[in-house]
């Protein structure tokens, strides 16, 4: 369903009028999405402002370089860190000048080691900030907090997530995203995919996030940056419509093998989706306990194995709690969680090769809560809790394992919500709109592939910052 005000904003002439006019109409600025495969140079030829002195220049000098950013210093005193990236890859680095609209703002704060040098943040942002570009990025980089080696260390590092989440609400008019990225002691070279995805055109969705690069899996040496779901066979479950057929198609289109599930009864759209993408349709009620036999069974057979799940099927079935009958209950809980854990075990007894990728399905619900779901928001909450329980289960065998929570996204069950309802659920955001599925599927697909190995056990909102919930 299409957003009328996203639609409005594709006119210029109609935001210039509008905004003469003084009238208080909020029109979201329309965002850049990737389209097509992966490119080996997502950034070539946008300006990339970078500042800080912490200790992640190599990491930061070598993704800017090789994904073709142009490399603009905060500081003079920065080049010695970037310049040999920069002839390497044979981009341009210089300082910034009057009138530049930089794709993106990097700050390394890595390097702090006291509340007192968070006066840097402010000392690159406040010139700089309010020149980004029309759905630019902002990325801060420090260190967890949990490493640090003072209190004053630790309060430091945690305050970065404050100031780029309040960040993320004051650029987000601007389709601008900002986030943050805590880099693990010896995580270094496993952050480059991390950095490289969250500043390019497939996080259009993604702002106001914490993301922790951590070494609980090894990253692969090198990493594929074009095609790298070659030779890999996915499994995506409720993948007939909406955001399933979109995960199953990016998959596909990143070199995946993939295996759709979906119910009997929507037999003809899944054989659509898989046709289209030279997929596997595999019919199963989730709710069936012979289902995930069934599941392990079939991919085996015809695959020798499965390289990433993706646990996407669910239901609603809303009532406030003291109207609801128990079989909407028991019905909610069992596919929305058991049959997650049901698959799962069977997978991983045997179909689940190692350095695989396993990717559930939570939603901002299952964070904050909401009237008349108290069963649906409790279901996405324990699909949180399994993700963070699986992760360091399946870490020793290359197995990553995450929760992507979307937020309000633009399909056909927001499309049946009430308009006085669906309206401001759009406009409660950063960037005041809904999402699409696809802007869920870009992240789970970067979570699938090897390059996201740094990161597990971690839960990924995909819902433009809304307000609701954490």
């Amino acid at each position: 369903m299409s957003d009328m005000l996203v639609e409005i904003g594709k006119n210029r002439t109609a935001r210039t009028v509008i905004g003469k006019l003084g009238l208080p109409i909020p029109l979201p600025q329309v965002l850049n999405r990737g389209d097509g495969p992966w490119s080996d140079r997502p950034l070539v030829d946008r300006p990339v402002i970078v500042g800080g002195s912490g200790e992640l220049a190599g990491v930061l000098s070598r993704t800017l370089a090789r994904a073709g950013a142009d490399l603009v210093l905060s500081d003079e005193a920065l080049r010695p860190a970037y310049a040999e990236a920069a002839e390497a890859w044979s981009r341009p680095l210089g300082t910034p000048t009057e009138g530049l609209r930089p794709h993106a703002l990097v700050f390394d704060a890595s390097g702090m080691s006291a509340i007192s040098d968070l006066r840097g943040l402010y000392d690159f942002f406040h010139p700089l900030v309010r020149s980004i570009g029309r759905c630019g990025r902002v990325i801060v980089l420090g260190r967890p907090p949990a490493e640090a080696d003072s209190p004053s260390a630790a309060a430091a590092h945690q305050a970065l997530e404050g100031f780029v989440r309040s960040v993320a609400k004051e650029v987000g008019r601007k389709g601008a995203t900002a986030n943050l990225l805590w880099v693990a002691g010896g995580a270094e070279a496993a952050a480059e995919p991390v950095l490289r995805w969250l500043l390019s055109d497939r996080s259009a969705f993604v702002t106001g996030q914490p993301f922790t690069a951590g070494t609980e899996v090894a990253a692969p040496d090198p990493v594929p940056w074009t095609r790298p779901l070659d030779g890999k066979v996915a499994l995506v479950t409720g993948a007939a419509q909406g955001i399933g057929a979109d995960i199953a198609r990016r998959l596909a289109a990143e070199g995946a093998k993939v295996v759709g599930l979906d119910r009997p009864q929507e037999d003809a759209r899944l054989a659509d989706v898989m046709v289209g993408i030279g997929g596997l349709p595999l019919l199963a009620d989730l709710a069936d306990p012979e289902a995930p036999a069934l599941i392990a069974d079939t991919v085996q057979r015809v695959h020798g194995g499965i390289d990433i799940v993706v646990h996407n099927a669910g239901i609603t079935r809303d009532k406030t709690l003291g109207r609801m009958d128990e079989a909407r209950w028991d019905l909610t809980l069992d596919v929305n969680l058991e049959a997650v854990l049901r698959v799962h075990e069977a997978l991983a007894a045997g179909p689940l090769r190692d350095d695989g990728r396993v990717v559930l399905l939570a939603s901002i619900a299952g964070i904050a809560g909401n009237v008349g779901q108290t069963n649906y928001a409790c279901s996405k909450s324990g699909v949180i809790g399994l993700a963070r329980a699986l992760a360091p289960e399946l870490a020793p065998r290359g197995i990553t394992v995450n929760a992507v929570a979307p937020g309000f996204i633009e399909t056909r069950l927001t499309a049946a919500i009430p308009l006085a309802t669906r309206e401001p659920a759009r406009r409660l955001s950063s960037l005041g709109q809904g999402g699409q599925p696809v802007d869920v599927a870009e992240l789970i697909t970067f979570l699938s592939t090897p390059g996201a190995a740094s990161l597990t056990g971690q839960v990924h909102r995909c819902c433009g910052q809304h307000l609701t919930g954490a």
